[in-house]
């Protein structure tokens, strides 16, 4: 497996509550209390993994055959998505020729028409067809040269939904060159999968977290809400925390992952719109109700910037940091800014302007849809 195949945009949140906890820990592990059951399992998705479930100390067996569960279901999200693994469905969509129909599961076709339906309301910010663009800036840094405006033509040209063809079974590509990376929404829709495996064993709490998305339920074995630790952009430590009792919470940023050419460094994060690394955004955290909704926003705003913020759905929020170390703003939706603990970050600003924060408070109803549809 090759490292990093589903890291996509996503930073490490520091979630304190599975460092606390440990394996098999609670702050009284008598007979008749609370545990946090809790499991990291390795190699899932390219990057780092946890998953917590609350029981009754008693049903400690019960909840490590539901973090069993929840572990395949991510890896069967990996297994059908990843375009780092050969014989992944989406491997096969695009080393399909033109005209052919790739036979896809549900949960692919799934994934694909939410991406499209992204596509529309972030105006393009977010686009799973920009592969060639991914692709021709990776070579750019291995290279250390900035593609020609020809070049970014011509690999924008190949990024076009209107090149894909849904069907009821599958997809049929338009041209040879168009192809897909879920990179930015799949790990989404496995965690929500590995959620929805959660719930449905009966646990009374869960978390779930995969580089850096992470989904909770429930509460913690000790009855508080779930804390979570956004990392500064610019340095070690946190830039604030978020106490979530239910929802999902996704991060992005270009200054982790990024290449330096003649000089200037460019971020990971592609804009499909022009061709280029966006700029428009240091780092983005993004809370929804489900992590395919978190993981999308996530990457959009770090495409949109500021002016994002109008297009947040319902029940979505966000933070933002624009600029740089020595020069940056901190804004935030309403809705992000009560979840926030204290202190809260210098300088933060809220932003009052378009959809966001919308009754989102401290609880969201978490939801995803039935059957495994992977």
């Amino acid at each position: 497996m090759r490292r990093g195949q589903f890291i996509g945009s996503g930073l490490i949140l520091t979630v304190i509550v599975l460092v606390s906890i440990g394996l098999w820990r609670t702050a009284g592990e008598r007979a008749d209390g609370w545990i946090a059951v809790v499991g990291q399992p390795k190699g899932v998705m390219g990057t780092t993994c946890a998953l917590a479930a609350v029981v009754p100390y008693r049903e400690r067996t019960h909840a490590e055959e539901a973090l069993r569960r929840a572990e395949a279901a991510l890896r069967m999200v990996e297994a059908r998505m990843s375009v780092w693994l050969a014989d992944s469905e989406i491997s096969r969509l695009n080393a399909a020729r033109s005209g052919e129909e790739t036979p896809l599961s549900p949960g692919s076709l799934e994934v694909l028409r939410a991406a499209r339906e992204a596509a529309i309301e972030t105006g393009g910010a977010f686009d799973v067809t920009c592969r060639p663009l991914v692709e021709l800036w990776r070579r750019a840094g291995e290279q250390g040269v900035v593609p020609a405006e020809s070049e970014r033509n011509d690999a924008r040209a190949a990024s076009n939904w209107e090149l894909l063809e849904l069907t009821d079974r599958g997809v049929v590509k338009r041209a040879d060159r168009v192809c897909v990376d879920l990179g930015g929404i799949a790990k989404g829709l496995g965690i929500d999968r590995a959620v929805e495996v959660l719930r449905r064993a009966g646990v009374a709490g869960g978390m779930v977290v995969v580089g850096g998305d992470l989904a909770c339920f429930g509460e913690q074995a000790d009855g508080r809400d779930w804390p979570v630790d956004v990392k500064n952009p610019f340095g070690p430590g946190r830039l604030a925390q978020l106490r979530v009792r239910g929802g999902a919470v996704a991060t992005s940023g270009d200054y982790a992952r990024y290449v330096e050419i003649a000089g200037k460094r460019y971020g990971h994060i592609i804009d499909p719109r022009v061709g280029r690394p966006t700029e428009a955004a240091q780092a983005v955290t993004v809370v929804a109700p489900t992590a395919l909704t978190a993981d999308i926003w996530a990457t959009a705003l770090s495409v949109l910037g500021p002016e994002g913020f109008r297009r947040l759905p319902e029940h979505v929020d966000a933070l933002m940091i624009v600029g740089s170390k020595d020069d940056h703003e901190i804004l935030c939706t309403a809705g992000f800014r009560a979840l926030l603990e204290e202190p809260i970050p210098a300088g933060l600003t809220v932003w009052e302007e378009g959809a966001g924060g919308r009754g989102t408070g401290r609880s969201m109803d978490f939801s995803v849809s039935e059957g495994d549809g992977l």
